[in-house]
């Protein structure tokens, strides 16, 4: 893109009072960013307001400053691009949705690719949930964008902590095999800088596999408000959305509405019942969204060719070392302290405490902060 091209994209943004709405009637009107700045005072008069008109006739302080910063971010990277609504790389999905983004950052390996493979929207599938997770919904989160991955699915998320994280990681994992993007990250910050810091190792790797994607100008800091916003992003790439773990105040119920309002899918994988954390995702159920035990439920809903190896039975409890299936069958599923696994077991402590240590070791058992313990599904 040329420099008074980028110029004028970046002015259309920046301009006080003038929407995403507002900016796609100019550009319908006139024909390009740049177009719309070359208008008379009464061209633009016939479109709107007076305070439209200082609104486009007026340069933004800003401007200047963040032209030169979109400029040396783009000259840092050649997997880096600047895609305004309608361009090659702006995915044409995204145009179904209600408000979509006037200009997209973006930065990954599909730069330099046929952007058409990277927003196949069939192929896309959201994983959201809490940035809180229990340690079985970050365990989760992990597997089934794992295996979503290895059938060649991209997995969209929102790079937070907690499921979004553990859902990169995951269709990472799962596409190490195969060519084609792993995973999209949405991000609330310009892309000149990685929130949370945690993730600035993650960030590189999605850059490398993937792609992440923001609206937002370099320069912008994490500001709440932007979350949310980018929800409707994260929805409107993907045929559906999966919710792993969210409290009922969640930005990942914003999603999932979103995905609703879109016309998309929407998945709930329930947990336990005294879980803040399975709250949202029990009331999602209960207004529709399809309950998931695996990934095997979402393939099959959204009519996804499903391989021989998802076709075979799966229970857990074979993974269980021997002699321990009845010890896992009193732990059950929620969080437990020790008092409680020791009143329903009636083992001693010494004995109890060397089974929680080999279960442990196995990967089929969690300790928490607080003397607390969690059993881990391996299916």
């Amino acid at each position: 893109m040329e420099r008074a091209e980028l110029k004028a994209w970046l002015r259309l943004t920046l301009s006080p009072g003038v929407g995403n709405n507002t900016a796609r009637k100019l550009l319908a009107a006139f024909g390009s960013a740049e177009a719309v700045f070359g208008q008379s005072t009464a061209a633009l008069r016939q479109l709107g307001s007076d305070k439209l008109v200082s609104a486009i006739t007026t340069e933004p302080a800003k401007l200047a400053d963040l032209l030169q910063a979109t400029v040396d971010w783009l000259a840092g990277a050649d997997n880096r691009a600047v895609a305004p609504i309608g361009s090659a790389h702006y995915p044409a999905a995204l145009l179904q949705i209600e408000d979509p983004p006037l200009v997209l950052y973006m930065m990954g390996s599909p730069i330099n690719h046929a952007p058409s493979a990277t927003y196949n929207i069939a192929c896309n599938l959201a994983i959201v949930g809490s940035r809180n997770p229990t340690p079985q919904g970050e365990q989760n989160a992990r597997q089934f964008a794992k295996a979503f991955a290895e059938q060649g699915l991209c997995i969209v998320s929102g790079m937070a902590l907690g499921v979004d994280g553990a859902a990169h990681d995951g269709a990472l994992l799962g596409s190490a095999s195969r060519e084609g993007c792993a995973t999209i990250a949405v991000v609330g910050t310009g892309l000149d800088r990685v929130y949370p810091k945690k993730h600035l190792a993650l960030a590189h790797r999605i850059a490398a596999n993937g792609l992440i994607i923001s609206e937002f100008p370099v320069g912008t800091p994490p500001l709440t408000a932007n979350f949310p916003k980018r929800n409707r992003i994260i929805s409107g790439l993907s045929v559906g959305t999966l919710v792993v773990e969210a409290a009922l105040k969640s930005g990942s119920l914003i999603t999932a509405r979103m995905a609703v309002e879109q016309g998309k899918e929407v998945f709930a994988i329930p947990g336990s019942i005294h879980s803040p954390q399975s709250r949202g995702c029990h009331y999602l159920i209960k207004q529709g969204a399809k309950l998931v035990e695996t990934a095997l439920d979402v393939m099959e809903e959204l009519n996804i060719p499903l391989p021989a190896s998802m076709l075979l039975p799966d229970d857990g409890d074979d993974e269980a070392p021997e002699g321990d299936s009845s010890f896992l069958s009193a732990l059950g599923f929620d969080i437990v302290s020790l008092d409680a696994i020791q009143a329903r077991t009636g083992l001693p402590t010494p004995e109890l405490q060397a089974r929680l240590l080999e279960l442990e070791l196995d990967g089929l058992l969690m300790r928490l902060p607080g003397g607390l313990f969690q059993r881990m599904s391996t299916g």
